[in-house]
């Protein structure tokens, strides 16, 4: 082999090597873009479902001046309400019957003297149920009582009518699958409309889930909502 044959094959491994080089500069920069290019989004899964749980304080109240005169009534109040409450339905291990509680107006610092009475007699009886219709439909009733001489007193914030959705667990798994299936479909469009191709998932979060009243009139029932994060990475 001649020095003019070395030259040429030289010159050709130089060039191989150049271009090798520049597919390889190529391919880095190419990653590189591509490492950074990202999409965020939300998925939201909802439902709309039932309480089924129910809390109902039902509060009842004595006024006047003989203390066990007022626990004597506060007694056959309690045991008419109870009757009510079994005759409908409602179980001996759903009821508690909290403590009477007492409060001596004359014992406050700066309440009025001239009161017509002395003391404040409360009664508590608290129905837990996870039976939330027949519960509501005795919530319906509860003017019987009034025939019967008892008025039931408005709980207040003290004592509301809570409904809860306790079987939440059951169906989170459910609901998280659809919010990740549909933070997909959200980065699908995303990609398609920036003409790259949705890659593998970078990052998701657990989800953040709530439970609220539907609306103010209906809180029996709730909607349950889950919100997750996903991170794609995208490719040409």
């Amino acid at each position: 082999m001649n020095i003019g044959e070395n030259r040429i094959i030289a010159a050709a491994l130089i060039a191989l090597g150049i271009v090798c080089l520049g597919w390889s500069i190529k391919a880095g920069i190419d990653n590189f873009a591509n490492k950074d290019r990202k999409v965020n989004v939300k998925g939201l899964a909802e439902r709309e479902v039932e309480a089924d749980k129910v809390t109902w304080p039902i509060v009842s109240k004595e006024l006047g001046n003989d203390l066990p005169e007022l626990y004597n009534k506060i007694g056959v109040t309690q045991g008419k309400i109870k009757a009510f409450l079994l005759r409908n339905g409602i179980k001996e291990t759903e009821l508690t019957v909290n403590a009477p509680q007492v409060v001596d107006l004359n014992a406050r610092e700066y309440g009025e003297r001239n009161q017509p009475y002395r003391y404040i007699v409360t009664s508590v009886i608290t129905v837990t149920s996870q039976n939330v219709k027949q519960v509501r439909s005795i919530i319906a009733k509860q003017g019987d009582l009034l025939k019967e001489g008892v008025a039931i007193v408005d709980g207040g914030y003290d004592n509301p009518v809570k409904y809860e959705y306790i079987s939440f667990k059951e169906m989170k798994p459910k609901m998280m699958q659809e919010a990740i299936e549909n933070a997909e479909k959200t980065a699908q469009q995303f990609a398609e409309n920036s003409h790259s191709q949705l890659n593998k998932i970078v990052s998701a979060d657990q989800g953040q889930f709530s439970i609220e009243n539907r609306d103010e009139n209906t809180p029996y029932i709730k909607k349950v909502r889950v919100v997750t994060t996903v991170t794609y990475s995208l490719k040409d």
